[in-house]
């Protein structure tokens, strides 16, 4: 498996769109219009490929230098790769490129159930903040968001957090 850095080229952004249509919108029921809502053309991603270059597993990075952090969102892996370290890498190429930016914090907003899996990678729970309220999605009219992802939330967002260590970070 090999990590890349997505920010425009289109092949690899096709990766990651694949992975998360698998992943969100058909193994979780997320509508199209709300997985990918928050997407722009100068967001970037980590994409993880097999050795032969099929997309596995995906996710994007978010640098808000005003709350001196960075965030990791929108993590996913299709459903054969689950288990195999695809996840893992993906996450873990993320914290690397925000490391090598200067951040020294990086926050998760995770599903309840993949809880466990980031407290592997070493993140931190922290079930007293209000993750929906600290990163609210953006707001859609009722048609963009069949199902209404915004008013009646599939899962239980939790929010957590790693700090990264290296000495020269923002704090």
């Amino acid at each position: 498996m090999k990590s890349i850095r997505v920010k425009d080229e289109e092949w690899a952004r096709a990766g990651v769109y694949y992975v998360r249509t698998e992943a969100m919108v058909e193994g979780f029921g997320v509508s199209l219009a709300g997985e990918f809502s928050e997407d722009t053309k100068e967001s970037e991603f980590i994409l993880v490929t097999d050795d032969v270059g099929r997309p596995l597993s995906t996710a994007r990075i978010r640098l808000i230098p005003e709350k001196g952090f960075a965030k990791i969102e929108r993590v996913a892996t299709v459903s054969y790769a689950r288990g195999k370290g695809a996840g893992r890498l993906a996450v873990e190429a993320a914290e690397d490129w925000i490391r090598e930016r200067g951040y020294g914090k990086i926050v998760i907003t995770s599903r309840d159930e993949a809880v466990g899996f980031y407290e592997k990678l070493g993140y931190t729970a922290d079930y007293s903040v209000d993750a929906r309220a600290l990163f609210p999605p953006k707001e859609k009219k009722p048609d963009e968001t069949p199902g209404g992802e915004t008013r009646n939330p599939r899962f239980v967002v939790v929010y957590m957090e790693k700090l990264l260590g290296s000495g020269n970070e923002r704090s």
